[in-house]
């Protein structure tokens, strides 16, 4: 029962919000928000692709200390992880810079 009363209730407010989506388009230049949008699209995976490349460092770093002899499997897999994790901000950085042109 509790369900289906969050059911309808995301119905209803699904429906009553459709006609603020309906303005026009005169009435607010499309382009107001974008800078501030890319600004924190980029700060949110800088720092979120930073964390996550501070946890790969300490997982290996951490490994390395575990099994010193793995050392050649280690640091492939740890350059290689960190490579992708720096291609995810790049990546956001392409899509932003291009968005706001």
């Amino acid at each position: 029962m509790k369900k289906l009363q969050y059911l309808f209730m995301s119905l209803s407010a699904l429906l009553l919000a459709t006609p603020a989506f309906a303005q026009d388009a005169a009435a607010a230049p499309a382009n107001q928000w974008v800078p501030l949008a890319a600004a924190l699209g980029m700060a949110l995976a800088a720092g979120l692709c930073g964390l996550g490349q501070g946890k790969a460092t300490a997982s290996a770093t951490e490994a390395l200390a575990r099994n010193p002899g793995a050392r050649p499997g280690i640091f492939l897999f740890l350059i290689l992880g960190l490579a992708l994790i720096e291609s995810l901000a790049l990546f956001t950085f392409v899509i932003i810079i291009l968005k706001v042109k």
